[in-house]
């Protein structure tokens, strides 16, 4: 199903052309100013108590040319994306070509002109809640998966209010298993995102809090990938054998974060 935006969507209708030139320079000029933002509001204005985050910042920068990288974290904030690429280093929040690609509910950031522009340059894919792995937002990340590129993705589908463990969306599992590369994948949990910009009206930024964020070590998929083509494993059951993959790991990492939160607030 192709995607129709009241105001239009400045990619390509075909999803393995790359972003226009005009696209790349508007990016240039977003992306720069939204990662000063999150640099200020996060690790200057709050603080972040981090737990394995050089391992983020190395993959984001650092790993070797043409490798794609999917991140995956919980979402209890709607200043979570992107306010936690401020633990980034300025080089690369600074950089459009570095920076994520990240889906966005197209209902919600994209209903006027000026949200499109800003959530388009700021490389956020307008996706469809409810119709499925196989819509045109899915595509366009794994074309450019394909490239290289970064994608964060949060699977629990939306911001987690009630932060209750849910069962992920299997889009995650479908960026990795379609993508001809397979991608590093590397899982986050952070705690206290909610306290920045509290999920109730007024919706202002708030200073003072402490964000706890823990990031654990990359995970291979590549054999389990290789093994489930080779015996012809459906579509469906190899993104649910990902994503549970996925999901059980992101509990793990919940634990510890939220064991770490606590230790830190009694110590306040």
């Amino acid at each position: 199903m192709e995607l129709k935006l009241k105001y239009g969507w400045p990619f390509p209708k075909n999803m393995s052309d790359p972003p226009p030139l005009s696209f790349r320079l508007l990016s240039g000029l977003v992306v720069p100013m939204v990662g000063t933002f999150s640099k200020i509001i996060l690790t200057w204005c709050n603080n972040v108590n981090e737990h394995n985050v050089d391992r983020l910042r190395e993959l984001v920068g650092e790993r070797p040319p043409g490798t794609p990288l999917v991140t995956v974290s919980n979402h209890y904030s709607c200043i979570d994306d992107p306010a936690l690429w401020g633990v980034l280093r300025w080089r690369y929040l600074w950089n459009a070509r570095v920076m994520r690609w990240s889906p966005a509910a197209h209902d919600i950031a994209f209903t006027r002109k000026i949200y499109n522009c800003f959530f388009s340059y700021g490389k956020c894919v307008p996706i469809i809640r409810g119709l499925g792995v196989y819509q045109q937002a899915m595509d366009f990340m794994i074309e450019r998966l394909k490239e290289g590129a970064w994608v964060h993705i949060f699977p629990e589908g939306k911001v987690n209010m009630v932060q209750t463990r849910m069962r992920l969306k299997w889009g995650v599992g479908r960026l990795i298993y379609d993508c001809p590369i397979t991608p590093v994948v590397l899982l986050f949990y952070h705690i206290g995102m909610d306290s920045v910009l509290p999920n109730k009206a007024p919706y202002i930024p708030r200073v003072g809090n402490t964000v706890t964020m823990v990031v654990g070590e990359p995970l291979d998929f590549r054999e389990m990938v290789k093994e489930m083509r080779e015996q012809g494993e459906g579509d469906e059951r190899a993104r649910k054998r990902i994503t549970d993959v996925i999901e059980e790991e992101m509990g793990k990492l919940r634990d510890k974060a939220e064991e770490l939160h606590t230790k830190v607030k009694q110590n306040l």
